[in-house]
This record gives C-alpha cells, structure tokens and sequence, in this order.
C-alpha cells in the first residue's frame, strides 16, 4: 500500500516573486471559485468578532479567508491532476465541531486531526471538490481563515567559501590574529558558539542555580541526535533529552517512517512479503522499514552505515501491549528483539548498525519508536475511505539542522569541557517535522507546535523553520494558531527571522504571527575570525542574509537579534564539518554553522535561563512579561537600523533585572498607513500595525505626515498618561508633532502625528515607543518605515 499526497510545490521566496503574485492576486482567488466583486477589486470586509473567541481574533470575509497565496496552490493542484488537497482551518476556540462536520460531509473528505481548545481543524478531500468544501467553510463565521498544505525548505546552514570572501571583501584590514580548534580547555566565554553575546554566560555565573534548571525546551526541527555525549544529561544529571516524537502526519506528509499497520499476524510463525517469521505467541500487526524512505536526509538512505542503502527490516506491533520490535539482525526472528515502547515511556533506543569504537564516527544511527492510533485511512481513497488504522513510527533525524539548534540552546559540556549551550541545565523534548524531501510542511510544523505545547509539557519552544509567503503580514491561520498557543498555555515561542535578507520586508512565516519572539543574526568580528577565517574591521553587525523587517503591515520584525553562527553539536554518525577556511578541522559530531535557525536558539535558550530563575524565585513570568524585559533591555547594535534589528541585541542579564523589577506592559493596539504595493491585500487595506510607506515616492528633503492611531486595550479605567519617543532614529529621519505626552483611555483611540522628513534617499526606520512610566519596561514599540527615493533629473 503506499500514498499519493497532495505535494504542493515551494512558494516564491523573494521579493520579486511576492510582486508577481501580487500582480496575480484576483486570477489566482478567482480559481478558488466565485468571488465578490469588492473582493475583486482588491477590497476585503472585516466581520464583527465571534463572541466564543474571547480573543477577539479578526474575521476575514469568506474568500479572504483563503489567502492569495493558498489560492494560488490550490490552482496548481487542479493544473498538476493531484488527487487530493490538505486544509488547515482556524476556527472560533470551541467551534471546532460544525466545520469538522462541513468537511468530513465531503464525499471523499477526511477530518485527520482537530483540536477544540485551539479551534484548529485540518482536513483532507477530493481536488475536484475543494472549491466546494472550501465555500462551505468560509461561509460559517466561526471561520477564521484557511491554510493549504505546502512544503517549506529547510534553509542550508552550512556556509560556502563565498561567505568568508563576502566578510573580507567588505572589511579589507587584517588583524593577523588565527583561533585553534575548539576543545575541552576551551572556556565558556568563547567566539565559536557565543552565547556570552546575550549574557548567557554571566547570567549562569551570577545565578549558578538557574541554568535552565527545572525548564524543558521544545525542539521543533529536523530532530535530535541521541547519541551526542553533549546531550545525555543536565548539569544536575537529570537525563537531556526527555522526549523524542515525530510530528509529520503518516499520509498525507508522505513520511514513509510512519508504517501503516494493516497487516495482521499470530506467532509463534507467519509469513509476510514472501518471508517466513518467527514471534512470540499473539496477535501482531506487520510492516517493513526500508532505510531507502531516509534517502532525502543526511543519512542518503543508509540508516546503519554499512554503505548500501539496500536493507529493510521487519516491524513487529502489538496493540495490545503497546509495543514494537524491529528485527535489527534480520533473522527473520522477533524473539530475540527487545519490545519497544514509545521513548517518553522507558527511554528506549535502538540502533541500526554496530559502532566501531576505533573510530572518530559512530557507524550507527539510533532510532526511537512511536505509536499513533485510529488514523483515518481516507487520503488513501479506493477501499481505505472510512477505515482507520494504527501506525508505527520508526524515529531517526532528518538533517543535522536540529541536533545543532539543541545544542546551542542548551548542550551541557561540549567537546568534554566547559563550553555549554546557552541553558545547560535545561532538559529538551525533540520533535521531528521534516520529511525527507529536504522541507517540513506547514501541517507539520502546526501540528508539531500544538502537540509540544498541549501535550509535551514544554515551557518554551524553539523553531528554526520558515518560509517567506507572498504577503508576510502575519495574519492567516498558521498564525493564528501560534497566537493562540501563547495566550492559551503561556508557552513563549521564539522562531527564526528566515535567513532571505539583506533587503527590506523579508521575515518568514511563522515568525510574524504577533506573539512570537522572532530572532535575526548577528556577528562579531571576532566570530567571523573564529568560525569563516575572516578579518573584518566591523565590531559588531548583522549577518548580510538575515531578514529585515518590518512585516508588510508595517508590523514590528524581527523581534530581537541574537548570534548567527556557531560551532555545536550535529550527529556522531557522520564527520565533523569545518570551514575550511577557519584553517582547523572538527571531530565527529560537531559542525560550524550559520543562519537565524542559529540565532533563535541563542534566545531561546538564554530566555530558558530567566525562566528558570523565575521559577527558583517562584515568580510568575508569563510570556507577555518575558517579551516586555527582552525587548526594553536589548542593546542597539551601532550602525544597525531598527527594520534590521528589532528591538537589538537581548541582553539576558538586563532582562532578569527588569524582571526582578516587576516588568509588565499594558496591550495596545495600532493602526498606522501602510503604502506597498500589496496593501490591499492586508486585513484593513491601507492600514496596519506599523508606519511603512514604500510606494509613496517620499523625496528626500520632503517631509510627510502620517496619523498613527493607538488605542489602549488593558490597564487602569482612567486615562494613562504616556511619554512617546523615537528610538534608533540614526538618520533622525522622524519627529512626533505635538506634545511628548499623551493621555490613553481605555479602550479609546487616540491619534499622533508623525513627520518623516528624510535627508537623503534610501531606507530610514526607527522605533516609536510608547511608555507609562509607571510600568517597569516599555509598554509597546512602533516600527515607523519609510522608503525614500531620489528625484529623477
């Protein structure tokens, strides 16, 4: 039996691809069906909100609720002749019911996971049928909006010889300084992996109990190594990696790991696939695992490294006992294989192959099994439709994209010695969302997050993943659902920017959706020595390909900055990787590499630290409160622009006193001009949460007005009275007009005045903050953004 799954193809992932689609906008929702002409005319509606989401999430009206982009993949699954498409709905919390039952009533439709509490319903059916199924949807108004299944690529974060050129072309003076190779006398303080750059390391040495300690880190990647000797055990010696799942669904993601199990056997004797096996007495259930369905990952198909990717094994379940074993011999006899339970219960690892311990790298790959009940057989279509049936999961690493993001987060005594990961007291729950075609899918990464924070008991989650949509605005259901997780479990997210930069608006989804940390790269100069061979003369910068805010709707991105390369851990199973230029080479399990996938565990391991001294100090630290003391305490990076960096550099040692000082905020929302050249497209067309004026031909010498309008949403009944500055204004580009201070009600908007009078043409952001006093922190920062063109003569 095998799948057939909708296969989506990669969005456009650059500026000028985003400006065709946006050309392309009203034909691609016109092939999602019938549409309103004020739709068509590049309008959308916003209905009142649902009483049943408390929180107040927008509704779209009903075509808009599939956005262009989604429109545009359901187009190319007609053109393409796919069998089937996957929906991902977010609906009202606790509407989950009626728009489940919209879709299974599809002839051919599947419902294959819901989630009430959140109001997420993902869904499968017929291609032939999705305008239909996709018009009933919208048309409830418990419906939020609507995400098509789509692959996003895993960034390769391993850097080239162009990359160290690029860093010595820019800065042409040479220090003449050369770093030896990371090892066990390295100290913590140290350019290969610098966690000292947010504080990390002066905050573990202050608080020597709080390093990470009592917190457990979600993963959310290509998976974990657990054979890394830097992740066996905490710097208490609890065990490192607490849990190990796989997040892809078993059809539709085409994951072949996932094995149905269809196939009912009884021991002692039966025969499966033209073989003969031996078991224990019982009733099984039977499948196969080829190590060629591993092909696309870093392993290329040869899971126990004999090298050959020819060998398969037999899977042996038990649904009875809750078991599996996997005849790792190939003897064709399950007797002498232990049963296996999933690794949460009982921490079982098996191992494809046999280690030679002469040599630098494990000649074996661990596995862990999983077990996933009741999944609807439907996506198969033919006799499947209606059937359930259980699978197995045989758990091995994608790539070595997510053994490195857990170790920098939180890696206790690499190479043997004293330099960590950012939190190494922390423990870590690995979650693998990619599939073997070099990406993860959206439903993946969804799904995966839900399941870490519903079910995993995690207390932050870190995610290296993301993909820059056709309007980055933050506001489709993807994003809805990571919002919703924050309010609903007060699990923080902090989510790589995307690594699309240097140019402006270029943050990837999900790291815009409103409530996550989004973190962009950083490098030092003595980073660039260390780690590429490189002599520059820049202290301190951002690294050339991070994204750049801010969102299409102005919004405020990325979050913060934090440190972009590193060497860490990456899987023992395969050589270590340098760069060659750095001049040394790296023992097996350790590689040098770069990217926000590297710079969104720095922070989220160094916000582990001050949770985990919270809890010591037995103080709440929501969310909300642990963005308000990142983002008023990081350190601008000197030549940085606000739209480049966020709020700055986090400085964790700064943030903990803030804490200790009672940070907090108020809420506030915003509504400011934006002039792009999609602006129509956002959810009040014109307007968003940040000042953006692209398309507006501001010259420099000009000055221009724009009336931004917030509005105070918690807090005292009475009016605030707010101090209002600009921050990061290096090009002193803006001015408020009027007075400094200003007095917010409650639940009343209030208008400022803002002048852009720029100096010369280019790109000039800076921060609007708005701040009661009163309050320790700042309450709410505004990206103002303008482009400014130069006159033609």
């Amino acid at each position: 039996m095998t799948s057939d799954p909708q296969r989506a193809p990669i969005s456009g992932a650059r500026r000028a691809v985003r400006i065709a689609v946006a050309a392309g906008l009203v034909a691609a929702l016109s092939a999602a069906g019938p549409i309103p002409l004020a739709v068509a005319a590049g309008h959308t509606t916003t209905a009142a909100p649902d009483p049943a989401d408390p929180a107040g999430t927008p509704v779209k009206s009903g075509p808009a609720k599939l956005g262009s982009e989604d429109a545009d993949l359901l187009a190319r699954a007609k053109a393409k002749g796919d069998k089937t498409v996957t929906m991902m709905v977010a609906t009202a919390p606790g509407k989950t019911e009626q728009v489940a039952g919209e879709l299974d009533a599809v002839k051919g439709g599947s419902v294959g996971r819901a989630y009430d509490k959140l109001g997420y319903v993902r869904a499968t059916v017929p291609t032939a049928k999705a305008d239909a199924a996709i018009a009933a949807a919208t048309e409830l108004s418990s419906v939020h909006a609507i995400d098509l299944r789509q692959e996003i690529a895993l960034d390769d974060p391993t850097p080239g010889a162009d990359t160290a050129k690029a860093a010595k072309g820019a800065n042409r003076r040479t220090t003449g300084r050369s770093y030896p190779a990371p090892d066990r006398k390295t100290p913590a303080v140290n350019p290969y992996n610098p966690s000292f750059e947010t504080g990390a390391v002066d905050f573990v040495r202050q608080n020597p109990k709080a390093d990470g300690r009592g917190v457990t880190i979600g993963i959310l990647d290509s998976g974990v190594d657990l054979g890394h000797p830097a992740l066996q055990r905490t710097t208490t010696g609890e065990r490192k990696i607490v849990d190990w799942v796989t997040a892809t669904d078993p059809i539709v993601d085409n994951d072949q790991t996932w094995r149905p199990m269809v196939n009912a056997v009884s021991g002692p004797t039966f025969t499966y696939g033209g073989r003969t096996y031996t078991a224990p007495a019982g009733s099984y259930q039977v499948s196969t695992f080829k190590e060629s369905s591993t092909a696309g990952g870093d392993a290329k198909g040869d899971a126990n490294r004999d090298g050959d990717t020819t060998d398969s094994w037999g899977v042996l379940y038990d649904p009875a006992a809750g078991t599996v074993r996997v005849d790792l011999n190939d003897n064709g006899n399950f007797s002498d294989d232990t049963p296996m339970r999933p690794y949460k219960d009982g921490h079982q690892v098996g191992y494809f192959g046999t280690d030679d311990p002469k040599t630098d790298v494990a000649e074996r790959q661990p596995f862990v099994v999983q077990i996933r009940k009741d999944v609807p057989m439907d996506p198969y279509g033919g006799t499947w439709v209606g059937k359930k049936a259980d699978f197995v999961n045989i758990g091995v690493i994608e790539s070595e994209h997510g053994t490195h993001v857990a170790g920098i987060t939180a890696a206790n005594g690499l190479f043997g010695g004293r330099m960590n990961g950012a939190a190494p007291g922390a423990r870590i729950v690995s979650s693998r969302a990619c599939t073997w075609t070099g990406g993860c899918t959206n439903v993946a990464l969804t799904e995966g997050m839900i399941d870490l924070v519903a079910n995993r008991g995690v207390d932050i989650v870190n995610m290296s993943i993301g993909g820059l949509p056709a309007l980055n605005d933050g506001n489709n259901a993807r994003a809805t659902m990571y919002t919703r997780l924050i309010d609903t479990y007060g699990v923080q997210l902090v989510i790589s920017a995307g690594n699309s930069g240097p140019g402006a608006n270029t943050i990837g989804d999900p790291g815009l959706a409103d409530k996550v940390i989004s973190v962009g790269a950083s490098v030092s100069r003595e980073t660039w020595a260390a780690n590429y061979g490189s002599a520059v003369t820049t202290r301190y910068a951002m690294m050339p390909f991070s994204s750049r805010g801010p969102r299409e709707d102005g919004g405020f991105t990325p979050t913060l900055t934090a440190p972009g390369a590193a060497i860490n851990t990456t899987q023992t199973w395969l050589p270590g990787s340098p760069v060659p230029e750095a001049g040394y080479s790296l023992p097996a399990g350790y590689s040098m590499l770069q990217g926000t996938s590297m710079a969104s565990p720095q922070a989220a391991g160094a916000s582990a630290l001050l949770l985990s001294a919270a809890k010591r100090k037995h103080l709440a630290l929501t969310p909300a409160t642990l963005r308000t003391a990142l983002t008023s305490t990081a350190r601008h990076i000197s030549g940085v622009q606000a739209y480049e960096e966020g709020a700055g550099l986090m400085d964790v040692v700064a943030a903990w006193r803030s804490i200790r000082k009672g940070a907090s905020a108020h809420t506030y929302t915003v509504k400011a001009p934006v002039d792009t050249a999609i602006d129509y497209a956002l959810q009040t067309p014109g307007f968003g949460t940040g000042l953006y004026d692209r398309e507006g031909g501001l010259e420099a010498g000009q000055s221009r007005t724009y009336d931004v309008t917030v509005t105070r949403t918690s807090g005292p009944s009475g009016a605030v009275t707010h101090r209002l500055r600009f921050a990061n204004d290096a090009t002193h580009t803006f001015r408020l007009l009027g007075s400094p201070q200003v007095r917010l009600p409650l639940n009343r908007p209030v208008t400022v005045k803002v002048r852009a009078t720029p100096r010369s043409a280019g790109l000039k952001s800076a921060i609007l903050k708005v701040d009661d006093p009163r309050t320790e922190g700042t309450d709410q920062q505004i990206m103002t953004t303008v482009v400014v063109s130069s006159p033609v003569k």
